[in-house]
């Protein structure tokens, strides 16, 4: 399941995208930098059974260098497997390129055409379970043998962000490192143990957290220390010690509520058991009577 548009604002920050894409592409080298991201509203549209479409990455945005348009880079997240995510990013990378022939198209100047730009998407993966879903076309089509020749296959790059290596999660420099961090603790261990260091979009962080992990604390911890700390300049970010604390201290009162919760019902249970079974005594006593 992909993000909302409430959920999406994490990867959009260009320094966390820029961060994402050089470790997973590049291993951790310095070659995308953020000043040379340009936000993209990747849109596109397609018609099937008669009616039209819409289709919308989770984020995208263009790599310029030197005024020019070097690349197009998408992410998709998903906190489960699907099981036709080729053809899902394919329908994107696809829709992408064919934009790119339309602008060409539509440039008189033979001179201004431009030779089109690679397309790369990844699709971050948030599962505790290995993906075993297909990653390639051939993984997903019924395909008869005799066809094979003639079908051109395509893959998809899925990374599995809980079973990303301790050196590969060192890399992240961004606030995705956190996220990495408590994805890896998380499968590993059963437990979380937050890092040292500073959390810069702590709002984004934490709705990331609540869309892959399912826990709405995370979302009522946004805005109980946006009132904490409205005063405050949050420029330098957030201590992610203070962060965990905020979260750790809402578990344990949580579930220190739903105990108390607990108890109470079953002890009034108690009590109208004792009642009835009262009422049950008198009937037969007045029965008994009778008889």
């Amino acid at each position: 399941m992909g993000l909302d548009s409430n959920q999406k604002v994490l990867a959009n920050y260009n320094d966390v995208f820029a961060d994402i894409m050089n470790v997973l592409l590049y291993k951790g080298k310095h070659i995308i930098r953020e000043q040379n991201l340009e936000d993209s509203k990747d849109r596109s549209q397609y018609k099937a059974e008669g009616l039209l479409h819409e289709q919308e990455r989770d984020v995208s945005k263009i790599y310029k260098h030197q005024q020019m348009r070097i690349a197009f880079l998408g992410i998709e997240n998903e906190n489960r497997e699907e099981e036709y995510m080729p053809l899902r990013v394919i329908s994107y990378d696809g829709a992408s390129y064919r934009s790119q022939l339309l602008r060409n198209d539509e440039k008189k100047d033979v001179t201004k055409k431009q030779k089109p730009y690679p397309v790369v998407t990844v699709v971050l993966y948030f599962g505790m379970k290995r993906w075993s879903k297909g990653k390639s076309l051939y993984d997903v089509l019924d395909i008869p043998e005799d066809l094979k020749p003639f079908v051109s296959d395509y893959k998809i790059n899925v990374v599995e962000v809980a079973y990303l290596k301790p050196e590969q999660v060192a890399m992240f420099q961004s606030d995705f490192y956190y996220i990495a961090d408590f994805f890896v603790q998380k499968r590993t261990t059963g437990k979380y143990i937050p890092p040292s260091g500073r959390i810069i979009h702590r709002d984004a962080f934490l709705k990331l957290l609540t869309e892959m992990v399912g826990d709405k604390r995370y979302e009522e911890i946004v805005k109980e220390m946006n009132e904490n700390n409205k005063n405050r300049d949050d420029k330098e970010g957030t201590e992610m010690c203070e962060v965990y604390d905020y979260i750790f201290n809402r578990g344990v009162e949580q579930e220190r509520a739903k105990t108390e919760e607990a108890i109470r019902r079953a002890e009034e249970a108690e009590k109208r058991t004792k009642k009835a079974e009262e009422e049950v005594r008198r009937l037969k006593k007045l029965l008994a009577e009778k008889g």
